[in-house]
């Protein structure tokens, strides 16, 4: 496989705009049980770093965070001033929604990009992809004794996947570093809006996918 050059500093700031959501999503969740400074802190900046930070672990790489604490500090952040301005309101407003939308792709495509320079399969780089943008949510609801949305019928796991997959067959396909990272967050959020849009949920045996809450097969 050929050297993947860096990722583009839009995709980056898009990435550092995810850790900020992120957090303020994490801190909302803290919010709804009433916990201290330092409970919105840990359970803002979990959400924010740790999907990243359980793909530096398998892919046996040093923690991003630990060297460069950009991210952290932006996390810390994000949760201080959602703990200072957040009064009895703790459902995330629409902007927020999107806004994560927005991160979870830029996530899947930077947690895909990393795989591969690591020298990675296709199939993991992908599946890093996945972890790097869901993780932190997974960490933040399991920390707030709440069913992590990947399990709650969410085209959430599924979209990470998709910005994963079409960035890592754009990349196999020579296709210029822009172009890859711009296309495969392009899809990604295309596809988060239409599930939030239309109400597209994954469904059991015999409900694979649910439109509307109209079920079809």
């Amino acid at each position: 496989m050929s050297i993947i050059p860096p990722l583009s500093k839009n995709i980056l700031y898009v990435v550092y705009f995810g850790d900020v959501v992120f957090s303020v999503s994490g801190a909302l969740s803290a919010a709804r049980y009433r916990l201290d400074i330092i409970g919105f802190i840990l359970i803002g900046s979990i959400t924010g770093i740790g999907g990243g930070t359980i793909r530096d672990l398998l892919l046996g790489r040093s923690i991003g965070w630990t060297t460069e604490p950009t991210e952290l500090l932006m996390c810390m952040g994000a949760a201080l001033l959602t703990y200072v301005f957040v009064k009895n309101e703790t459902t995330p407003p629409r902007a927020m929604i999107w806004s994560d939308a927005l991160g979870l792709a830029a996530f899947s495509v930077i947690g895909c990009h990393i795989a591969l320079q690591q020298g990675s399969p296709m199939i993991i780089a992908v599946l890093m992809g996945m972890i790097t943008a869901t993780g932190g949510g997974v960490l933040r609801d399991l920390l707030t004794q709440n069913q992590p949305m990947i399990l709650c019928g969410e085209m959430y796991a599924t979209v990470a996947l998709f910005g994963g997959l079409v960035y890592a067959l754009l990349i196999n396909m020579a296709l210029p570093e822009s172009a890859a990272e711009t296309i495969a967050c392009l899809a990604a959020f295309v596809l988060r809006g239409a599930a939030i849009v239309f109400n597209i949920q994954m469904g059991g045996p015999g409900a694979f996918i649910s439109i509307g809450g109209k079920t079809k097969l």
